[in-house]
């Protein structure tokens, strides 16, 4: 999950337990299984659930119940204009590789899952709107 003030500059949402930060350590132990973050790794697999489009809807508002889900808030002032996802490629790193970089994975950009949405303007309740290009 990724937001944009401008649709150039994107900066990466950083959930509490799934993957993100190659430099970062695994951080779930079983058998906990941390909702948002293990459904975010299942929605990955298929077409957008309606679910994940509600999340971004809440992301873009800035609903502070939502952002407490998360472990790190790129935008902390007030909400990005754009939002989106992109998908990685996970796989962690072997002894060697770790050792002499901190990288717990390496990861490779697949590409768009979702493309750029903003919070569309008019209306009484917020929608989502797409925006063309990435």
């Amino acid at each position: 999950m990724e937001g944009s003030d401008d649709g150039e500059t994107w900066h990466e949402y950083t959930f509490r337990y799934k993957v993100s930060d190659p430099e970062r350590a695994p951080r779930q132990v079983a058998p906990h299984q941390p909702r948002l973050d293990w459904q975010m790794w299942f929605a990955a697999l298929g077409s957008p659930p309606v679910w994940l489009l509600a999340f971004m809807l809440r992301l873009l508002e800035g609903s502070p119940d939502v952002l407490k889900l998360l472990a790190i808030n790129p935008f902390p002032e007030r909400p990005p204009r754009y939002i989106r996802a992109t998908l990685y490629d996970y796989r962690m790193t072997d002894r060697e590789t770790h050792r002499s970089t901190g990288a717990w994975w390496s990861r490779e950009r697949v590409g768009l899952y979702l493309p750029p949405l903003s919070l569309a303007s008019g209306g009484t309740s917020s929608r989502l709107q797409w925006h063309a290009g990435e």
